[in-house]
């Protein structure tokens, strides 16, 4: 029912509704840049404790959101404006989807009378985001916003993980509705955890046992389960070598004397078993197939999505369920029929001599005098000086890949990188959300985020959001014109008019030199009053 009807009872706004509605969620943090039409939805948010961050990209926002999912085990929510706000989010959640992290992202739209008028910043949104979110909606009406919420909280957690994008009209944002005809709902219960049948778990143990060459591969699914300690206890008690993919670093320790990262080449071509836990054939692991794996290679998986399983290589066994339920199940197999692999076995050292062999390549790589540095030397100071317990962000291409081998992860959901869909730009979002989750959770935990210069150039204005206290609105005073002097151009800080002139006669007349004027407005300076304002229809 609208405001100004006539009914009795409290009011309530649309903004307050989705700020209520996801705090109900238990949703923590929220990434965005606001302005038409979403500006009080942050401002509502705020108000009941929800952290938000303004970010200077809806992309980098939508990265930040995403990796909060991935940490807490919670969706973090990406909040963005219509049209061309809601296009730029949408390369984070492709990226949430095909990680598998949760996500929510609340975009403002067009109001409903004005539909195929070619309303501000119109584009079909909801139809558009099918293609990257788990679930593509927009409420009926501010009374079933709660639901919606719950229902796209719940969605982003349950089964595989993914985004969900919630549009909200713009019209929806102020208009109120009395509190009893609101359909409120509880916060959604956990993921239900299922465990694999006993006889896939037993068929599993029995072509673990018959292996010579057995490969125990840790995704970053068995992190997102908080499956280390079950893993850890499994690598233990059978004896298994393991290869942790990127993200899955140290879910255990990559000290741990089971760890053949250093040997990935000749473990994964030569295993006759390879154990998938939250891992994927994907391109990251060839697909499964030859010549970087055995043609006649028995591959049992676990994974918590069914449809995942057989893809690419037919399974000698398949267990659906989730990764820490189901490796538990399998410690339980083997308390029945103990299984150790022998460490003096020709396996072991097979593998051993491959991890000395490549250590000592990489070690005289790294001690190498010459100037510029390589990457080894680099990642060799780095790695003497920063904290065993830092949260990890990396991206690039050789900065990423070999600061995989020579920075050491010793604990798990610590390191961030671009991960399955092979993502640029997303380092400096991912710092940001660590660097949130850090703060509250422990505060003494440091955030090392290494880029590569081609990474770094796709959201490096995030430096402005890293450098706010609180993240919340631009800088004053931020000298945008050393930005342009660092790559050989001019830059001018100016706060007069005289100033002003100055720099724009030296501009005009420099017609060789790329230019930046930094001009210092008032920050309370705004437009003339204007007799219609149909655009900024603003309560604020």
């Amino acid at each position: 029912m609208a405001s100004g009807s006539g009914a009795e009872g409290e009011a309530v706004s649309g903004a307050q509704l989705i700020a209520e509605a996801l705090k109900a969620q238990n949703i923590e943090y929220m990434f965005g840049i606001v302005g038409i039409p979403v500006t009080e939805i942050a401002i509502a948010a705020q108000a009941v404790g929800i952290k938000y961050v303004g970010m200077r990209n809806e992309q980098a926002a939508c990265y930040a959101a995403s990796a909060v999912g991935y940490l807490t085990g919670r969706p973090g929510v990406c909040l963005v404006v219509s049209g061309p706000g809601f296009l730029h989010a949408l390369g984070g959640m492709a990226n949430a989807t095909i990680n598998c992290w949760p996500l929510i992202v609340i975009g403002g739209s067009s109001d409903r009378n004005q539909e195929t008028m070619g309303a501000f910043q119109e584009f079909p949104q909801v139809e558009a985001g099918r293609l990257y979110n788990k679930l593509s909606v927009r409420p009926s009406s501010l009374e079933v916003i709660p639901s919606v919420i719950e229902k796209a909280v719940r969605t982003s957690i349950y089964g595989r993980p993914g985004s969900c994008y919630i549009d909200i009209p713009g019209d929806f944002v102020n208009l109120q509705v009395n509190k009893s005809s609101v359909k409120y709902v509880e916060c959604c219960l956990p993921p239900p955890i299922s465990t694999a049948e006993c006889s896939a778990v037993s068929k599993a143990a029995s072509v673990i046992a018959d292996s010579k060459q057995p490969l125990l591969i840790i995704g970053k699914g068995a992190a997102y389960s908080h499956a280390e300690n079950n893993i850890r206890k499994l690598v233990d008690l059978c004896g298994l070598p393991f290869l942790p993919t990127p993200m899955a670093k140290g879910v255990i320790p990559d000290n741990h004397p089971n760890c053949v990262a250093a040997a990935r080449s000749t473990a994964l071509q030569h295993a006759d078993v390879i154990i998938l836990l939250g891992a994927r054939l994907n391109w990251i692991l060839h697909f499964g197939l030859p010549p970087r794996f055995r043609q006649d290679v028995k591959v049992i998986q676990i994974d918590i999505c069914a449809e995942e399983l057989g893809n690419n290589v037919r399974p000698a066994a398949v267990l659906l369920g989730d990764i820490n339920a189901v490796t538990k199940q399998l410690l339980e197999e083997f308390s029945k029929r103990p299984l150790k692999y022998p460490s003096n076995s020709e396996w072991w050292k097979r593998l051993r001599e491959k991890i000395m062999n490549n250590e000592e390549r990489s070690k005289g790589l790294a001690l190498q005098k010459s100037l510029p540095m390589n990457y080894y030397t680099v990642f060799h100071h780095i790695r003497e000086l920063i904290p065993k317990d830092c949260i990890l962000v990396s991206e690039g291409a050789n900065t990423m890949d070999i600061g995989r081998t020579m920075l050491p992860n010793y604990y798990p959901r610590q390191r961030l990188d671009a991960g399955t869909f092979g993502t640029m730009g997303v380092g400096l979002g991912f710092a940001i959300a660590a660097a949130m989750v850090a703060k509250d959770q422990t505060p003494e935990k440091r955030v090392i985020c290494i880029e590569g210069d081609s990474a770094f150039g796709f959201s490096g204005m995030e430096v402005e959001t890293i450098c706010s206290a609180p993240p919340v609105s631009l800088l004053p005073n931020s000298h945008y014109e050393e930005i342009m002097s660092a790559f050989g151009g001019k830059g001018y800080f100016v706060k007069t008019p005289e100033e002003l002139q100055n720099a724009l006669k030296a501009s005009v007349t420099d017609k060789q030199t790329p230019c930046l004027i930094n001009v210092m407005i008032d920050p309370q300076s705004e437009r003339k009053k204007q007799e219609f304002p149909w655009l900024t229809r603003s309560n604020l």
